[in-house]
């Protein structure tokens, strides 16, 4: 078996964790094997197909105007609106004819590296079931709404679609640095709470986490709180995020074009190297090198937060 420290190029090979490699622990199931597949998708119940039926219905009220431009496209070339849960071989055998792509269906969060290798095969993990009623509103943990309806649009884009698959790479050496918290940053400020500028003053959303809920598709492109600063790759694997409430602070991109190059032809041997184990930058913080297109108020940070029930303004 390859190990991290001398991963395969062609990354056919699952590869084995050193024991000076940090990651979290994470059971594994008894059902699944070392690359974390479910034997087969869950069959959902009528309910569960209602219930994605209401959750698309309910985003395809907020999104338009407000989703990125690619996005819209790829619910439209997939049609994840047909009804019910999609079908994950169907929808590979689509997207896989788009950009060679494919869905797997796993059981919760995964381990880092296996994430990391899926990725690099052109293979995304999605949560193999579907939240409550009781959770409909919030759930902390991504399930097949969360993955499906808002990560697989965007694997439409090829260019977008190839950022996935090089990320997926970049994962191994991130964990031979152990620097995977630097390298979840970057993710997190673009594939789940990214922003794009499709012409200008015209804010767009194209992360995950902002398009498959109501209430962060707003407050990201519009609400005044937050700041909406330009990426800069260097300066977002240092900035802490926040987990279980609305983001302080976005990072928004001139074009996927602009976004592959930051970080495809970005030197992460020499970023690694001089990166800390911790974050430098505060969620809110705003610094010097920073291009800012808005320089939130951050009112609804300082009035608490979700706890808090402060009004996401």
């Amino acid at each position: 078996m390859a190990t991290i420290t001398e991963p395969q190029q062609d990354f056919t090979i699952l590869p084995e964790l050193p024991a000076d490699v940090f990651t979290a622990p994470l059971q594994k199931p008894a059902h699944v094997g070392d690359d974390w597949v479910e034997p087969a998708q869950t069959a959902y119940t009528s309910e569960d197909n209602q219930i994605w039926d209401d959750l698309f219905a309910r985003q395809m009220n907020i999104l338009p105007g407000r989703a990125a431009t690619a996005f819209m496209e790829g619910l439209e070339k997939l049609d994840l609106g047909r009804g019910g849960v999609p079908e994950f071989g169907k929808l590979s055998e689509e997207l896989g004819t788009l950009t060679g792509w494919s869905v797997i269906p796993v059981p919760m969060l995964i381990p880092d590296h296996v994430f990391f290798w899926h990725l690099a095969n052109r293979r995304f993990p999605a949560g193999n079931f579907i939240r409550t009623r009781e959770t409909f509103e919030y759930i902390q943990e991504p399930d097949v709404f969360h993955d499906v309806f808002g990560h697989v649009p965007m694997l439409t884009d090829p260019v977008f679609a190839d950022y996935m698959q090089e990320y997926g790479r970049a994962g191994w050496k991130a964990m031979r640095y152990n620097r995977l918290k630097a390298l979840g940053s970057l993710y997190w400020y673009t594939v789940e709470f990214g922003l794009i500028e499709e012409a200008p003053g015209d804010i767009r959303a194209y992360g995950a986490g902002i398009l498959s809920g109501p209430t962060e598709v707003v407050f990201a492109t519009q609400a005044k709180s937050p700041n909406r600063i330009m990426l800069n790759v260097d300066r977002v694997m240092r900035t802490d995020y926040v987990i279980s409430d609305l983001q302080p602070t976005y990072f928004v991109i001139e074009s996927f074009e602009d976004l592959y190059r930051q970080t495809v032809e970005r030197d992460f041997d020499r970023l690694y190297r001089n990166l800390a184990p911790g974050f430098t930058y505060a969620n809110s913080a705003v610094i010097d090198v920073d291009y800012v297109l808005n320089r939130g108020t951050q009112e609804y940070l300082l009035r608490g937060g979700r706890g808090s029930g402060a009004e996401p303004v």
